[in-house]
């Protein structure tokens, strides 16, 4: 039956039903984490580097109360114009819409979206975690992570998060962590973090051919794809962590939490950094797009062939 709150746009539809791959992208990057016009530039930057690759990108926002998967330039413009909008994961869709609120969507919410949708494979930047100033606070992307048979490729979790137990809920979940061409989980502005991954791909048929294998075996989680950011974009470990540990205790002395503090966060360090790190996150960015693309047309391949 068909969502009443769910608007999928006739080129996605055209795409899943015919084959042709397509790859979902969240919308909190366009709505709380860069200032119009860049992110507006970065949202237009990933649509066209997964085209460039021969697929369909599927950005998911809630536009006017609506859950729109797929937005057209016009909706860009709109959402990245938007005056304090919601930041919507599994908890918000039902005050997004009532409210007829426009918003942008979490990993989680994204994942929840794609799902509905019929769309495998999903293009983000960094998932949430655990946090460092509080161990309750857990982002319920790893919830997401853990119930949804999704690719998810991302450049590891945010640095800002403790990673150790972040992996720790992972395991513990049954979510696989795979190093795209690296044993080492990526630490998002930094490709080296001294935790291991549960296993090393060096392609996207890998990819696909993993995620597959796992489905096939009844599971139903997510593969978690951590793909490292260029080399010439990466900042040395050892010149993020004063600035994370600065931005850190600087929220907490604010009384920062919840869904605001990772925006808080993110913003602060790219000002201590002198804008480094937000190099460093679009890179990473139109990275992941350009892999999932790869890893989506490796999906859909094995479709067609089953189908012939």
């Amino acid at each position: 039956m068909k969502n009443p709150h769910v608007h999928i746009t006739t080129e996605i539809t055209r795409a899943l039903n015919f084959g042709t791959p397509v790859v979902a992208l969240e919308s909190t990057v366009i709505t709380h984490g860069l200032p119009y016009p860049q992110n507006l530039a970065l949202a237009r930057d990933m649509e066209t580097q997964i085209r460039k690759a021969e697929a369909i990108p599927a950005t998911i926002a809630l536009l006017d109360g609506k859950l729109r998967i797929g937005l057209s330039d016009e909706d860009l413009i709109q959402l990245s114009e938007t005056d304090s909008p919601l930041k919507v994961s599994h908890r918000d869709f039902a005050t997004a819409i009532l409210k007829k609120r426009n918003g942008g969507t979490t990993v989680a919410g994204t994942m929840l979206a794609a799902q509905l949708a019929g769309i495998k494979v999903f293009a983000t930047g960094g998932i949430g975690g655990v946090h460092k100033e509080s161990a309750f606070d857990i982002s319920t992307d790893l919830r997401a992570l853990a119930e949804t048979p999704m690719i998810v490729v991302c450049a590891g979790a945010k640095s800002i998060l403790d990673l150790p137990a972040t992996l720790e809920y992972l395991e513990t979940m049954g979510v696989p962590v795979v190093g795209y061409q690296t044993n080492e989980f990526p630490a998002f502005y930094t490709r080296e973090s001294g935790l291991k991954v549960s296993v090393q791909l060096d392609s996207a048929k890998e990819v696909a051919d993993f995620a597959r294998t796992h489905w096939e075996m009844g599971l139903q989680s997510a593969v978690l794809v951590a793909n490292p950011l260029p080399e010439t974009e990466s900042i040395p470990q050892s010149e993020m962590e004063p600035l994370i540990a600065q931005a850190s205790a600087e929220a907490m002395k604010q009384g920062i939490h919840g869904q605001a503090l990772t925006p808080f966060l993110l913003s602060r360090i790219s000002a201590l950094s002198a804008g480094k790190s937000l190099k460093a996150n679009l890179a990473l960015l139109l990275n992941n797009a350009r892999l999932a693309a790869q890893i989506a047309s490796e999906m859909t391949e094995k479709k067609k062939i089953k189908a012939l």
